[in-house]
């Protein structure tokens, strides 16, 4: 039960207030937790202060980062039902406390040499603060946005996908200034700079979770009647709980979808810049500037794409822009898989297009959720749906790392290191498209009765 302010009750918005206020409110949320794409800015600092001399210092450096991205999806699903319970500021602020907490005792176990408590901190803590912060806006964003749920959530999980952006440069720069990089990096930078982070992630993260408001039962936008509302045969007007959610085939289709989609995107933005290099090694000495723009294009296709087709998918359906995804997607990863490093802009178009299906997948998932089991529980849904995510965290990676590895053992050279892992990936994409394409409206079995329905949602606001 949420408690005084934190109720939803509370902050059921008055008339007249503006719905273009909760896209900064969630984006203040997203753009915080989305520093977990940086990590790697700590991993160097670590391993030479820290864990010098210890040869399974890039394992434990990694540690953190690879715990917190399981932890999301392990406290998304876990958590999903009392984030839309208890609403929208409840999980705000839990997620603040969580995720500043952990770069607390991060910061304490730097300095006093305790290495387990970085990985309790950000690993654990600020892991349970990612996955509530990462769902905590969404069935709210959908409410308000009603006649564009797309681009609602678009606009808030694109602030996920860029915290890095403004996190990776930041971090870096603090780890300078605090002398934690260099020919004798000090440890206590290390613990400063992670008490800034907390403290000043706190700080911004509260401007959310004051801010957010959800609109009144009977709020609709301007202009905009529910039976006006575009139609079609996988938009319900039913509601299914998350409980019930789970046990229909449309919720595990959707998850192999989302699961294989974030696998193909991930093989290429995971291991970015030794692709790169492996595909065009004549780059000479501009090589590593060369694969670190690469990297830097492939996050802002991540990001731009997390908006621009989730606002695509208001206009030509969420079955559609998944059909883009995973078709289009596969042919992308034929093309480069077959040309080889014939063409460097081909190549360079192609990955930022899949880089872009990788994050329009994250952003237009929430809303091809709302289509097919309504508002009622969307957030909790979305939170077990989310376990497909970490699951791809981890498949991903080890398709495409062990490949490379017992290729470049064998002494091949260039794009053959990849041939193998992009088929795997084309046929992931592959399995994912019949899945997407196996999709119906869900059985009106699975339904909440209309009043029931209304009951339990009118609990929960005074919750």
């Amino acid at each position: 039960m949420a408690g005084g302010f934190l109720q939803r009750e509370r902050i059921v918005a008055p008339p007249g207030w503006s719905r273009w206020l909760v896209p900064p409110a969630a984006l203040s949320i997203h753009l915080a937790i989305g520093q977990a794409y940086a990590w790697s800015v700590f991993k160097t600092p670590l391993a030479s202060t820290m864990l010098e001399g210890n040869p399974a210092a890039g394992t434990l450096t990694a540690l953190p980062f690879t715990l917190g991205i399981v932890m999301l999806g392990v406290s998304a699903a876990v958590f999903g039902t009392a984030v839309d319970r208890n609403g929208p500021r409840w999980a705000m602020f839990i997620a603040t406390v969580c995720f500043s907490t952990g770069f607390l005792v991060s910061a304490l176990g730097v300095a006093i040499g305790q290495y387990w408590l970085v990985i309790l901190g950000y690993g654990v803590i600020g892991g349970i603060g990612l996955g509530i912060g990462y769902i905590s806006p969404v069935s709210t964003l959908i409410k308000w946005f009603p006649d564009r749920p797309g681009m609602a959530t678009g606009l808030a999980i694109m602030g996920f996908g860029g915290g890095a952006l403004i996190a990776s440069p930041w971090s870096a720069s603090m780890l300078s200034g605090f002398g934690a990089t260099g020919d004798d990096p000090q440890a206590s930078g290390i613990a400063l700079a992670f008490l800034v982070h907390g403290i000043v992630y706190a700080i911004f993260m509260t401007v959310g979770w004051l801010l957010i408001r959800v609109p009144a039962d009977d709020w609709r936008p301007a202009g905009w009647h529910p039976e006006q509302a575009k139609s079609g045969s996988l938009i319900t007007t039913a509601n299914v709980s998350a409980n019930n959610a789970i046990r229909t085939p449309q919720f595990w289709l959707l998850w192999v979808v989302l699961c294989f989609n974030v696998t193909a995107g991930i093989g290429i933005l995971e291991r970015a810049a030794p692709i790169f290099r492996d595909y065009f090694p004549d780059a000479g000495t501009e090589i590593v500037a060369a694969a670190a723009g690469f990297v830097a294009i492939l996050s802002l296709a991540n990001m731009s794409g997390r908006f621009i087709w989730s606002s695509t998918s208001d206009l030509i359906g969420r079955k559609n822009i998944y059909r883009v995804y995973l078709g289009v997607g596969a042919l992308l990863y034929l093309l480069i898989t077959l040309m080889g490093n014939g063409n460097q802009a081909l190549f360079l178009i192609a990955s930022m297009l899949i880089l872009s299906f990788y994050g329009g997948g994250f952003a237009t998932v929430p809303a091809y959720l709302r289509d097919l089991f309504g508002t009622y529980q969307v957030g909790a849904i979305h939170g077990r749906l989310l376990t497909a995510w970490s699951t791809a965290g981890v498949l991903g990676p080890v398709i495409v790392n062990a490949i490379a590895d017992t290729q470049i053992a064998a002494g091949v050279e260039g794009p053959g290191r990849y041939t193998l892992a992009f088929w795997i990936m084309i046929g992931l994409l592959v399995v994912g498209f019949v899945c997407n394409e196996l999709i119906r409206p869900v059985h009106k079995k699975y339904h909440e009765p209309a009043s029931g329905a209304a009951t339990t949602r009118t609990g929960a606001q005074a919750a």
